[in-house]
């Protein structure tokens, strides 16, 4: 890699369709907000000559980032595809948002692609959401390179940063983690800070200048050799360690010379075994010119040494009944496998699903078998239908260019598919298919919302349907208890973004409302009550008395009915009355409105008149019955109690402890796991964790995530019930 002559086919103003998967290369662009990554594809597809100007198509419009809220935004919200070509292969750069809310994003990009870029800027250095996202790839074998921008800052330092990454991502094998190309600098500034106009290639031995706007080669001077031959050497070691051929070190050591050809070639079997991770620098073009710095060196590093998706192990397939599948992946004439990865809504279009295919060969109006995970829990409609695919077309900013196939390990749009989601897979009609789904994050930040006006709630429940399809990182809930309709998101700017589309796509105004806790009362102690429910007012009367006593249960019991009248008082038929009655206004709750639970609820005596008496009259009573019992006894109000697991760096655990002692949490236990990271589990009321996923990402810098589950529901402190239920009257 270094030295070679290039010339480029560019997918201006076409669209561009691989013919086999060994000429495609599928790569995502991870790190965090602000590294740089939509402006490195940008200069990326300029180089290439997809664009006519930096990060422009023919429109006018860019290339990442075109949608209208992400200008409002001023960040990547959502996952973005941009094809180009190289030397005859066609490259996917898939371009991720960096903020954590939308990891959603990211996590899509990295099922669609065989091999990771990972964008790290000079001057902001390795966070620890970048560092959890690499180990995420460590762990399923993902080939890995890191891309270093933003040179030009004022205290920017490629070596430094170099340093920094092999110690963030090296692991035990900081070795594993060496630049490929050391930059030149030209002429000090007035500020002092000498820019970087070229880069030196290690094993080439070559200069690459951009200081006029192209790469233009030429031979080291005296200067520049002393600093190439030592990195050039670490280079070499570090190739060949991780070298199949476990005689060259030998040979190496013994000073016997290896042929660039040779450590090229180990280089990019290292590289593609995700064994290496190259380090190299990138910046955009000038305005005029037509090539950034260090452009070509990374196309040609994709090209040469990721692998094509013949190389990539794909997810497990199955009939939707769960029987394993086994099958030639990644081979077009294969059995149809692919996977929707990203939905999405135009105003004009309609529905446009994203999908890789894994195997076969996707054509454009062909009939096809939709599988879905049937995602219930959030909200996502199960699924199982036959659909036909619509247009296919490879996007390229806001234009969407035909295409008439998308073979095996290609990715392409898909128009007009209605009942497709993501991570839905699309499979042959008659031989319908399921891959396994990948690990999305739980929403953990509820926003309750209502409809802003008659209209708006018309329209709500189908904007909603349509949001949910699009994201599998939001869940949408209606509240059985609280009554409310909730959206639980990833963050305030997962919600902020959630709202927007509401609004601008699906024309649904809402209003966002405090989120209602489940809460539940129960009796703290014995109580008696008499329910006396008699009417004559002309005409057939209401005639029912009931004497019932309640006690209260251990956590978990429900509601207990018990019998215990005696000689008829109340006739036999007009017992059940009674209880319907009583557990109507039980879940209706006796004192705040609550639902009531635990309680033992005992019928001892009653009257009943031979003509008077029904069954909605015995209702009645029942339910006045309890309401006398609540009002003589002492009510006690209960709130859900969450068990949490929050997995936090070392550095962080007293605080978190200290915070969750702060939300009444009583911590279980702390569990050390790899990666110098702590398991805290602790149990936390519900009603204190509301905005834990904001606080948790506010107090560990990003680098903690956590889950929940219901654990039961228990007394609430007198004080907090106390303040909560002024709280209530006041707003009532």
């Amino acid at each position: 890699m270094g030295d070679k002559a290039h010339t480029h086919t560019g997918a201006a103003g076409r669209a561009t369709a691989a013919d086999h998967p060994t000429s495609v290369r599928n790569v995502v662009l991870v790190g965090h907000s602000g590294s740089g990554k939509t402006t490195l594809v940008e200069a990326l597809a300029l180089t290439a000559g997809a664009v006519n100007r930096a990060g422009r198509v023919e429109d006018g419009g860019c290339v990442s980032d075109y949608d209208d809220m992400e200008h409002r935004q001023r960040r990547s919200v959502q996952l973005s595809l941009v094809p180009v070509e190289w030397d005859g292969i066609k490259i996917n750069l898939l371009d991720t948002p960096g903020y954590a809310d939308f990891v959603g994003e990211l996590r899509a990009g990295l099922r669609a692609a065989d091999a990771a870029l990972f964008v790290v800027s000079a001057s902001d250095g390795v966070d620890g959401a970048t560092r959890m996202v690499w180990e995420e790839c460590a762990a399923v074998g993902m080939p890995r390179a890191i891309v270093i921008t933003h040179l030009e800052a004022a205290r920017a330092d490629f070596e430094e940063m170099t340093r920094i990454c092999a110690e963030a991502f090296g692991g035990d094998d900081p070795d594993a983690v060496l630049p490929l190309y050391l930059p030149l600098h030209g002429p000090p500034a007035p500020d002092g800070h000498a820019p970087v106009t070229g880069l030196v290639g290690l094993l080439s031995r070559k200069l690459f200048d951009y200081a006029s706007g192209e790469r233009v080669a030429s031979e080291p001077g005296e200067a520049e050799l002393p600093q190439l031959d030592e990195a050039r050497s670490l280079l070499i070691e570090g190739i060949i360690s991780e070298s199949e051929d476990e005689t060259l070190m030998e040979r190496y050591l013994g000073g016997e010379q290896v042929d660039v050809k040779t450590l090229v070639e180990d280089l990019e079997r290292a590289v593609a075994r995700g064994v290496f991770f190259p380090v190299l620098a990138a910046a955009p073009a000038a305005d005029g010119a037509r090539q950034g710095l260090g452009t070509v060196e990374l196309l040609e590093l994709i090209t040469r040494g990721f692998p094509t998706p013949l190389e990539r192990a794909a997810p497990r397939v199955t009939t939707p009944e769960g029987a394993g599948r086994e099958l030639r992946m990644c081979d077009p004439e294969e059995s149809l496998v692919a996977e929707v990865v990203k939905t999405s809504s135009d105003p004009y279009v309609g529905r446009i699903s994203m999908v890789r295919v894994f195997s076969g060969t996707l054509r454009a109006d062909q009939a096809v078998h939709v599988s879905g995970h049937g995602m219930t829990d959030r909200g996502h409609e199960d699924h199982d239908v036959d659909e036909r695919i619509g247009a296919l077309s490879t996007p390229f900013g806001k234009q969407q260019r035909p295409v008439s196939h998308v073979i095996a390990g290609d990715l392409a749009c898909v128009a007009k598919l209605t009942r497709a989601e993501t991570g839905d897979t699309l499979s042959a009609k008659d031989d319908p298919l399921l891959m396994a789904p990948w690990e999305m994050p739980d929403p953990l930040l509820p926003l309750a919302i209502e409809a802003h006006s008659k209209p708006d709630e018309d329209k709500l429940s189908q904007g909603l349907a349509r949001l949910v399809a699009e994201d599998p990182t939001m869940r949408l809930e209606h509240n059985q208890d609280t009554h409310q309709v909730v959206l639980w998101c990833l963050g305030e700017a997962h919600a902020d973004v959630a709202l927007e589309r509401l609004r601008s796509r699906y024309g649904v105004q809402v209003d966002v409302v405090p989120h209602r806790v489940a809460l539940r009362e129960t009796f703290g102690g014995r109580a008696a009550g008499r329910g006396r429910h008699v009417k004559q007012s002309g005409g057939h009367g209401q005639y029912a008395i009931c004497e019932i006593e309640v006690e209260p249960l251990p956590g978990g019991s429900g509601i207990e009915f018990v019998d215990k009248v005696v000689g008829g008082a109340v006739p036999r038929q007009f017992i059940p009355s009674v209880e319907k009655g009583v557990r109507a206004q039980a879940a209706k709750g006796v004192v705040a409105g609550h639902p009531l639970i635990d309680v033992r609820i005992t019928l001892l005596d009653g009257k009943a008149h031979s003509v008077d008496s029904s069954d909605a009259a015995f209702q009645t009573a029942g339910a006045l019955a309890l309401r006398e019992a609540a009002a003589e006894a002492r009510i006690h109000l209960l709130e859900p109690v969450a068990e949490v697991g929050v997995l936090v760096g070392d550095d962080y655990v007293g605080a978190v402890m200290s915070d969750l002692s702060g939300r009444r949490g009583k911590v279980l236990g702390t569990e050390q796991t790899s990666g110098g990271r702590t398991l805290i589990r602790a149990e936390v009321p519900e009603i204190e964790i509301g905005r834990y996923a904001v606080d948790l990402r506010s107090l560990s810098h990003g680098t903690a995530r956590f889950d929940r589950r219901y654990a039961r529901h228990e007394p609430m402190p007198a004080q907090v019930a106390d303040r909560l239920r002024e709280e209530v009257r006041v707003a009532s």
